[in-house]
């Protein structure tokens, strides 16, 4: 499958996701969307590996995304967001400071695929932790500070998921490789390269975390956002490729 099919139908699950009222057939879609991404990468990976030569674009690359703007509250939970759905998909991180962009690192399948995934999930993150705080069930802990929990606990489970359709694809991909011969082979080839563009190419110093001592801890919010999180479902993605919108928040 070329990659325009696969984002294709990526955003075709995404529009059955969010169309659904049924939590169990939208956990079925976004399942779906995330095997699809990863079925697609280990085919052109596959291509990339037995193809004579290799085109500029068929080498790993970097690609700015952003997040939002410079004095956003709240920015690091929808990095974290994008950093678990991109190890789901093959793609390293860099995160700006301030949290505002991300440099996305990896075969343009997988920032694509990442990418679209992202713009599907951060809408639902903030609609459902705006309707938490709605409730008022998080007081007296500051809007704030739930907030922030909520949304670090959805994305944290979000990431879970993802990475658990990842790795089913996988099994299933190398299960058959007794048809292809060498798919493990070539994923593992697939990842040495781009740790060895990633460490060529990045700039970054220090290590980034999605959350900080003074941000305070709410375990009821936690709790809400995990419960959210299991509940996601994509939305449709308005961008498939290129550098992000940045989210209103």
């Amino acid at each position: 499958m070329t990659e325009d099919k696969m984002l294709a139908r990526i955003s075709a699950l995404l529009r059955k996701a969010e169309s659904t009222d049924n939590s169990h057939e939208a956990e079925a879609y976004m399942a779906a969307a995330q095997r699809l991404a990863t079925t697609t990468s280990i085919d052109l990976a596959m291509a990339r590996a037995h193809a004579a030569t290799r085109s500029k674009a068929q080498e790993p690359t970097q690609r700015t995304i952003t997040i939002g703007a410079a004095g956003s509250k709240g920015l690091r939970t929808y990095v974290q967001l994008f950093v678990v759905i991109a190890a789901a998909n093959d793609v390293k991180c860099d995160v700006a400071s301030n949290s505002t962009f991300v440099y996305a690192y990896g075969f343009a399948e997988d920032i694509d695929a990442t990418h679209a995934l992202y713009a599907g999930l951060v809408g639902q993150m903030v609609k459902a932790s705006k309707a938490y705080l709605d409730t008022g069930d998080h007081k007296p802990t500051p809007t704030i500070t739930a907030r922030l929990n909520f949304q670090l606990a959805f994305g944290a489970r979000v990431g879970q998921r993802l990475a658990e359709a990842r790795e089913e694809a996988r099994q299933q991909a190398t299960a058959q490789a007794v048809d292809v011969p060498g798919t493990a082979l070539v994923l593992r080839n697939k990842e040495l390269e781009l740790k060895s563009y990633y460490r060529q190419a990045s700039r970054a110093r220090g290590t980034w975390r999605a959350s900080s001592a003074s941000a305070g801890y709410s375990s009821a919010a936690r709790r809400a956002g995990d419960r959210a999180g299991r509940r996601a479902r994509l939305g449709p993605s308005p961008e498939l490729a290129g550098p992000g919108k940045a989210v209103e928040h």
